[in-house]
């Protein structure tokens, strides 16, 4: 099968790009034909604020390619990942009308929040949620804490909601969790063509050996929780040793926290497999994120290391991790609690922690290996090549003659039959 992967990149690389070369290279282990298009956000820059603007609702160049690509390689299906801003969801108008199936990742909460997070002044907020046009976000400048910004996102999410781009032009979507997919639903997405699928981690790091300390990963930033785990530290003398990796624009503050307390280490940011092994080493992983995550990677990653999670009781992360089976939650923006949880995590039974490690595997080889990602991508190819085929049957009845057959109508049956890939190296 031959697919058409379409992403923007971010300045700072993300989970979202990592997420991408994770599928691009499941598939093309698995033997099918990859092509991608690829633009990154260095290129706004250069722009100026009004052709920024238009070319966040509506980019002519990257439809021109797109459309372009689509007619001369005909892929059966065309993946977009992250479409904001450089692409556009024009891509996905112009892949639909020239034959594809059209399967969208929501991997953030961009199309129903200016600002993505669903977060406002450090809290979840959902004022946007289901309305036609979203004033609160242009109101407070939830982009950018600039309301000229948050217009032009705002005028992306009207433009496309009006020209039926996501209910019309787009054959699947796919979120990371059930939580995910439920703040989709609860924004008037439809049901039968938002589907979940979960992150991986490729290629299994290997259960790792346990020890002391706990270990963050991630961006250091407000929404992650930062200030809150480092609150937690200064007012708890009994936590025990912390390493944080990442970096961002709290850096400076968890530089200052390390500086003081001999307990906190600052590593910067690291190489995945020098991430793994420190997630393998720890006693426990934390997660302290105040804003709905739509996934948090690093719980895959401590599970496929065996390594029990710390984790806010919010969205995903309350999904995902199972309070007292594959770890501890507690409550979010709250740093007594988060020092309770990880005190729980730091004192725990020998033969409790052993269980949960096992469990934390478990979990691991259940839902989040390469394999089962790679099936479940495919299923989700093989209903939006179903639903495209379908349209393009009722295109023919409705106008009376024989249209051009579709690529994904001519290439669903190597759809539905998947063979397992195996992970890459």
């Amino acid at each position: 099968m031959k697919v058409l992967l379409c992403h923007t990149r971010y300045l700072q690389r993300g989970g979202e790009d990592c997420s991408f070369e994770e599928e691009r290279d499941l598939l093309r282990a698995g033997g099918h034909d990859v092509l991608e298009y690829l633009r990154t956000n260095e290129d706004m820059q250069a722009m100026g604020s009004l052709r920024a603007a238009t070319t966040t609702v509506w980019n002519r160049r990257a439809a021109r390619d797109v459309a372009a690509l689509v007619q001369r390689e005909r892929p059966a299906v065309v993946h977009v990942t992250n479409s904001f801003p450089l692409l556009s969801p024009a891509i996905c108008r112009v892949a639909r009308r020239h034959g594809a199936a059209v399967v969208q990742a929501l991997r953030n909460y961009r199309l129903l929040c200016a600002g993505s997070y669903l977060m406002r002044d450090g809290r979840p907020c959902e004022d946007c949620v289901g309305r036609a046009v979203p004033w609160p976000a242009v109101r407070h400048g939830c982009y950018r804490d600039s309301k000229s910004a948050t217009a032009a996102v705002a005028a992306m999410q009207v433009t496309h909601r009006l020209l039926g781009t996501w209910r019309r032009h787009v054959d699947a979507f796919f979120t990371l969790t059930e939580f995910a997919r439920s703040r989709f639903l609860a924004a008037g997405f439809p049901a039968e063509r938002v589907h979940v699928k979960y992150n991986c981690v490729s290629p299994d790091p290997g259960p790792g050996q346990g020890g002391a300390g706990v270990v963050f990963v991630g961006r250091l930033s407000p929404e992650k929780g930062i200030r809150t785990m480092l609150a937690a530290w200064r007012q708890f003398a009994s936590l025990p040793a912390l390493t944080v990796i990442g970096a961002g624009p709290l850096a400076g503050e968890v530089a200052s926290s390390a500086a003081e307390d001999s307990r906190i280490e600052w590593l910067g940011e690291l190489p995945s497999a020098e991430v793994h092994r420190r997630i393998g080493a720890a006693r426990a992983l934390l997660i302290a994120s105040e804003w709905y995550e739509t996934f948090g990677r690093t719980i895959a990653e401590a599970f496929a290391a065996g390594t029990p999670v710390v984790a806010s009781a919010l969205g995903a992360m309350q999904e995902l991790v199972a309070d007292r089976s594959v770890g501890w939650q507690f409550a979010p923006g709250d740093a007594e609690d988060l020092a309770r949880a990880v005190s729980q995590a730091a004192d725990c039974h020998p033969a409790e922690y052993a269980a949960m490690r096992l469990a934390a595997r478990r979990e691991y080889e259940a839902k989040y290996t390469p394999q089962r990602n790679y099936r479940r991508l495919l299923e989700i190819y093989d209903v939006a090549s179903q639903r495209r085929a379908a349209r393009f049957a009722d295109e023919q009845s409705s106008v009376g003659v024989e249209l051009p057959r579709s690529p994904a109508a001519t290439a669903y049956g190597s759809v539905s039959k998947p063979h397992l890939a195996r992970s890459p190296q």
